[in-house]
């Protein structure tokens, strides 16, 4: 009999064809260089065909690497499916669950409920991934992923999303600084040229932005940072302000600096939080579970709602 692929070959052949790397394709498999490698090759070996051309410096997928790739993703889709409906029949919230969570949400939100989580469902195994929007959502079409925990608004197609906390945007700046003044802020109010924001492809760059269209300018400071801390040290060092979800200041971002803040006046001014998860996924109810469990950990009135794309 002929041997067939197997889930885990065509699970590193997904993420070989996201990263084009070995390297990264193998740390998001959470395998070694040379394991991915060879199930690569035991892949092409069973096809009888290669799927990637490879020299020292690049990695690229083949013509048929690229008609692979869809194929390789609706099997794995459905093959989670099928485990999907078979864990929902079961006991919620226990066994593995794989949840990508976005940089500005994970480090701020997780320690507060965790704790709660894991008291209230002791036989659940949570497994983290913290990636950028765009590389978890593409993680989870490929069946990387059971659900990710993001901030809205995003474009998202095909997903079901339960929103579940809202999360207000504050202005922050040095103590001393001529918004200090004010009680309330509006976008109009913050000099574009002493704004600095996270790097390009951070969706809260791109909310922050997106408020009183400030992404209009073209004076945006030159400045970006990779993190929410490496932003506020910006700040504390004199070269600008910046936008932090309030979110990131409970949870303690801002202490031991001289740095003040203020709440924007317009309610518009947040993101919304929310577990986002396949439509064909059989999880859905204990993924809302989940989401109900996040919200009521958080302990904040919150505005709830679920819809799909």
């Amino acid at each position: 009999m002929q041997p067939e692929p197997s889930l885990r070959q065509l699970r590193h052949f997904l993420s070989l064809a996201e990263h084009c790397h070995f390297s990264r394709a193998a740390d998001a498999c959470l395998v070694t260089q040379s394991s991915l490698s060879a199930s690569i090759k035991e892949l092409e070996n069973i096809l009888g065909a290669n799927l990637f051309e490879r020299t020292k410096r690049s990695v690229m997928l083949t013509p048929l690497g690229h008609d692979m790739v869809d194929l390789a993703r609706a099997v794995i889709v459905r093959i989670d499916d099928l485990t999907d409906a078979a864990k929902g029949a079961g006991v919620p919230l226990a066994g593995d669950l794989r949840m990508g969570v976005i940089p500005t949400i994970g480090p701020f939100l997780l320690p507060r409920v965790l704790p709660g989580l894991r008291q209230s469902y002791p036989d659940l195994r949570l497994y983290l991934r913290e990636e950028q929007t765009d590389v978890l959502l593409r993680q989870l079409a490929d069946g990387g992923l059971d659900l990710v925990l993001l901030a809205l608004p995003h474009g998202m197609e095909k997903l079901e999303i339960f929103a579940f906390a809202d999360d207000p945007f504050l202005a922050v700046f040095p103590r001393g600084h001529a918004l200090g003044k004010f009680e309330t802020m509006t976008p109009a109010r913050i000099d574009r040229k002493s704004l600095l924001v996270l790097e390009d492809g951070n969706c809260l760059t791109a909310q922050t932005l997106a408020m009183g269209k400030l992404g209009q300018d073209p004076h945006i400071s030159q400045f970006q940072a990779t993190s929410l801390h490496t932003l506020v040290q910006m700040v504390d060092n004199g070269l600008g302000v910046t936008v932090l979800p309030k979110m990131a200041v409970d949870a303690g971002i801002l202490r031991g600096l001289k740095l003040d803040f203020r709440p924007f006046s317009s309610p518009k001014a947040s993101r919304r939080v929310a577990l986002v998860w396949r439509q064909t996924s059989r999880r859905g109810d204990e993924f809302r579970l989940l989401g109900q469990c996040l919200r009521d950990e958080l302990g904040t009135p919150v505005h709830s709602r679920q819809c799909s794309n």
